[in-house]
């Protein structure tokens, strides 16, 4: 029996799931490009809408709206790496995040902790920070760390130093702080710095990443989304953008609606990111889910959950971009 050579075969190795073919990932993106072009993002930071100005958006500054040309977010697409090395302290738990490599971490935040000794349901403290961040060390498994609780002891603007300052010296491996605002993301990058012995060194090889989320319906706020990725993209700090968008509630009650929404809230940012330094790292992030009508919660383990997560990592492969997404 002969068989002849396949020309242009594609081949899947492993199991994953494909939500989307290359045309409807096409559509999607068209959407959102129509959505950024024609209403635009709420951008709260006068200095980035003057960099995205800057960059060729169309700003109107006393709605503080700005629309993005077409070209505009796809130059930014472009110009973001795809492949980014985040440092472990020790060398040896490097990761680099590309292509479809797939690579687990903790989940965050958790608000509260059964004690393991007296089995107590409490509230989390700094000392269960750092804790948790031990036990991730330990766990091959978890390629990276996220800080997993909150030291819910401490004052809440001041608390994301309070994490850092107990989840740097029990993790070996790379993490994951939000910040809150730019003043405590600059202490903690001043932190990062003191450990691997500079400014200079911490842009060689960054032990540390920081998180932003975009607050649904289409908005960048300035304090704790805006004025966080212009300091991150000076600094060479990846931000992992992370929409939180409830379909619903917060975004359109369909599942490709609230993904045309989250898309554009991820890609505001992400140009928001290339305009202020071209080929600053970013993770396009999700934590996208759905609004329980019955009970008003945002349910994490929900199966829609799950088809969001699928429909975001392959509509960050489309734009060649590393992904982030939520489980439950």
């Amino acid at each position: 029996m002969i068989r002849s050579l396949q020309a242009g075969f594609s081949r899947v190795d492993g199991i994953g799931l494909r939500m989307f073919s290359e045309d409807e990932l096409f559509a999607i993106h068209c959407a959102t490009l129509e959505v950024m072009r024609d209403t635009g993002l709420y951008v709260g930071s006068k200095e980035a809408r003057e960099i995205l100005d800057g960059a060729g958006a169309i700003v109107d500054e006393e709605k503080e709206i700005v629309k993005f040309p077409p070209y505009l977010v796809e130059d930014a697409i472009r110009s973001a790496p795809s492949t980014i090395v985040l440092a472990g302290r020790n060398p040896k738990y490097d990761y680099v995040i590309d292509g479809k490599r797939v690579g687990f971490l903790n989940f965050g935040e958790g608000l509260r902790v059964i004690d393991p000794y007296t089995k107590e349901y409490r509230p989390s403290t700094k000392d269960d920070v750092a804790k948790a961040a031990l036990i991730c060390d330990a766990l091959d498994q978890v390629v990276v760390h996220n800080r997993a609780v909150g030291a819910d002891e401490m004052p809440g603007p001041v608390q994301p130093l309070h994490n850092a300052e107990a989840i740097f010296p029990n993790i070996s491996k790379h993490c994951f702080i939000g910040a809150m605002n730019v003043q405590n993301f600059k202490k903690i990058v001043e932190m990062a710095a003191a450990i691997v012995g500079g400014k200079d060194k911490l842009r060689e090889r960054p032990i540390y990443s920081t998180i932003v989320c975009p607050t649904s319906p289409l908005k960048l706020v300035a304090t704790e989304c805006c004025d966080i990725v212009i300091e991150a993209a000076r600094q060479g700090i990846t931000v992992c953008f992370i929409s939180m968008a409830m379909a619903g509630a917060t975004s359109p009650v369909t599942l490709a609606g609230t993904l045309v929404t989250h898309n554009a809230e991820v890609l505001g940012g992400i140009v928001l990111s290339q305009a202020t330094r071209k080929g600053a790292p970013v993770i396009y992030g999700s934590s996208t889910t759905i609004m329980d009508l019955k009970t008003a919660t945002a349910p994490v383990g929900s199966p829609e959950l799950g088809m969001i997560n699928a429909a975001v990592a392959q509509l960050a492969q489309y734009y060649l971009l590393p992904s982030w997404v939520a489980g439950g």
